[in-house]
């Protein structure tokens, strides 16, 4: 269980009075995915971020974000969230013997992420708004200096987030063509491209791919141009209207040459049961959008044809059950015989 402080920290601002903070996050699988592959037309894999322990992408950069606010003496933690960074936070802070407040939208968060801040033993505040305003609390909140935020803004939740782009690097032998992930708040994108660059400059790839982000069409500000007062999709990890780190990912589309794109409701519910039915990959509803994108890319002859992707799956399904469920047309208890069984089965 090395983590990523001592995987990477070479890459990361860390002294030698940073605690080697870990939970294990870090080193998650990359897989092939040949039934998407051969619906593109592309050579495509899934990067499984739900495999880190709080089941998404967000422990990347907690771990760095909690390690260094002990190493700077703070006391507690605080964030906005729409699930999975309260998830993330509440664990490392638990682990760090921090306390930690998380502000969230009032029922505007999945359970599976509530229970998580709730069961870590968070400070969880509703408030009667969405998550832009959340984020602009918190941020006002940390600046009177009693409380560390640790919401994308601060810089070294970027720093853990780019490993994913080493990961990827390590495991391929380059970089890939394209990347292809969600795009809420903004943070990830940015960081993978600080990553990719990092690890050119390096030596240790020769290219950078094209940067492929895809926001909810009902929460699209970048694709917009201009931010969403209220965003409206299924997709609550990237229910967001006017993101963090708009600059960072703006720049990451424009020095890579890529393309930040908007995918509706049912082109991510789509994906999202192609990933579970066909690749046996079980995701929350943001993290296929990436997936959705290059999906509606290859339909109308966008994609590159045999160009190597990587979709990065950033949590869990397991964090968002009710959507599973909700679509789902449960099953009628059946008479506890073999003829009942074999009959419905038709065997």
């Amino acid at each position: 269980m090395k983590g990523i402080l001592t995987t990477y920290g070479a890459y990361l601002p860390l002294t030698s009075h940073t605690p080697t903070l870990t939970l294990g996050e870090g080193d998650t699988p990359l897989v092939a995915a040949p039934v998407l592959s051969r619906e593109t037309c592309a050579d495509v894999f899934l990067k499984l971020e739900g495999c880190n322990p709080t089941g998404s992408f967000k422990d990347r950069g907690m771990v760095v974000a909690v390690a260094k606010a002990v190493e700077e003496g703070a006391r507690a933690v605080i964030c906005a969230s729409t699930g999975n960074t309260a998830a993330s936070a509440a664990a490392y802070a638990a682990r760090a013997g921090l306390t930690c407040a998380v502000v969230i939208p009032s029922g505007k968060i999945a359970l599976g992420k509530l229970s998580q801040a709730i069961i870590h033993h968070a400070r969880v505040l509703p408030i009667e708004g969405n998550f832009d305003q959340a984020l602009k609390l918190v941020c006002e909140l940390a600046e009177q200096g009693s409380i560390t935020l640790v919401n994308s803004v601060n810089p070294y939740r970027i720093e853990g987030q780019k490993t994913g782009a080493f990961e990827i690097v390590d495991e391929l032998g380059d970089a890939p063509d394209i990347l292809a992930l969600p795009v809420g708040n903004a943070g990830n994108i940015t960081a993978y491209w600080r990553g990719f660059g990092e690890y050119q400059r390096a030596g240790k790839a020769t290219r950078r791919p094209k940067m492929f982000g895809f926001q909810a069409a009902g929460a699209a500000p970048i694709v917009r141009g201009a931010p969403v007062e209220s965003p409206q999709t299924v997709a609550t990890a990237i229910r967001i209207g006017n993101p963090a780190s708009w600059r960072g990912a703006v720049a990451a589309r424009d020095e890579s040459g890529g393309l930040i794109d908007a995918v509706t409701d049912d082109e991510i519910l789509a994906a999202y049961h192609f990933l579970a039915e066909r690749e046996g990959v079980f995701c929350e509803p943001a993290s296929a959008a990436g997936v959705a994108g290059i999906l509606k890319l290859a339909r109308a002859a966008r994609l590159p044809h045999g160009a190597r992707i990587v979709c990065i799956l950033t949590g869990n399904g397991l964090k968002d059950p009710d959507n599973a469920i909700a679509q789902a047309e449960m099953p009628r208890a059946l008479p506890a015989t073999m003829e009942a069984l074999t009959g419905i089965l038709d065997l």
